[in-house]
């Protein structure tokens, strides 16, 4: 297991470097004005040779020939397969300097799942052609400022960082790297982030935000930075404020967009989260048919491997002192 210090120094938001023995902070507060402490039980920097699987449930290894879904903390409960048509596979991923690359791949001889389940939101479809990748946290935290630097698979499936608790869940962002037609260009570039209340609303959102960030967000690495506390949330995307939500704001949009009680309380993001990134199919936006389809903007030479990458450099989360 990787054992990292941090000493006070930050090598730029291109290289994604960094030497062991330094100290990180949130790329919108290199001062460290928060008072920020880095937690290395729930960050990682992928530098090693393998994961840490102390640190991450790698969903969908492989077992006598075929992926198996038992969570190692949670052996008694379901585990979610991925988002028909997509499947998760424990073998769609590769640790290449020090980038996490989380791989669809165009996989019709997978051994897919016969269940057609029915989700809460879309179409019962089943499993076929199109395998993806899901890592989940093992060990939770509550509230801090949450920080990726990613680029986002250049295809039609969405690459998302999120995050469940009790009954709740966090998406920092949901991003569908290539919309095809005049009416789903505009997904290229939109950071789609949400609220969910699991307990009193199936999953809807409490609160929801799309912004048009002016570039594609398969084009590049950029650094998602999300600040948390009990009054609220800041979003930073490269170190600059794009957005801030107070609790009280939160709760006047749940009542104004959702049949609630008028004391309902719509910021139920108060409890300890387990971080998730995956690959998933939204299949009302579109979705590959066809190997030629998922790697329409793969490099000339790279068109033949039916695998596109989300690009993961780093996740890292940071506390307040105490």
């Amino acid at each position: 297991m990787k054992q990292i210090v941090f000493i006070a120094f930050w090598v730029g938001l291109t290289s994604g470097v960094y030497a062991q023995n330094q100290t990180v902070f949130p790329l919108s507060d290199l001062e460290n004005k928060g008072n920020w402490s880095l937690n290395t039980e729930v960050s990682d920097e992928f530098n090693d040779t393998e994961i840490d699987e102390e640190k991450w449930y790698i969903v969908g290894k492989f077992k006598d020939g075929k992926p198996f879904y038992k969570h190692p903390d949670k052996p008694n409960k379901k585990v979610w397969k991925g988002r028909a048509p997509s499947q998760f596979s424990g073998r769609n991923y590769r640790l290449e300097d020090g980038i996490l690359n989380l791989e669809i791949r165009w996989e019709p001889n997978f051994p897919f799942s016969d269940e057609i389940r029915v989700p809460f939101f879309g179409d019962p479809m089943p499993y076929e052609n199109i395998t993806t990748a899901c890592f989940i946290g093992r060990r939770e935290f509550k509230y801090g400022y949450i920080e990726i630097r990613s680029k986002s698979a250049d295809t039609q499936v969405t690459s998302a960082f999120w995050s469940t608790g009790n009954k709740i869940e966090m998406d920092f962002f949901e991003s569908f790297g290539d919309g095809i037609g005049p009416e789903k260009q505009h997904l290229d570039s939109e950071l789609w982030w949400s609220i969910r209340d699991w307990k009193h609303l199936k999953g809807k959102p409490t609160y929801t935000e799309r912004k048009d960030l002016g570039f594609r967000m398969a084009e590049d690495f950029h650094v998602y930075g999300f600040e948390w506390n009990e009054k609220g949330i800041t979003y930073y995307v490269d170190g600059k404020l794009i957005s801030k939500v107070s609790a009280a704001q939160v709760t006047d949009w749940a009542i104004a967009n959702r049949e609630v009680d008028k004391n309902y309380n719509g910021y139920v993001a108060t409890v300890p989260i387990h971080l998730w990134l995956d690959m998933e199919i939204f299949h009302w936006h579109g979705y590959p048919k066809s190997k030629e389809e998922l790697e329409a903007n793969s490099p000339a030479d790279q068109k033949e491997d039916g695998i596109v990458d989300y690009k993961i450099d780093y996740v890292r989360v940071w506390q307040k002192r105490e």
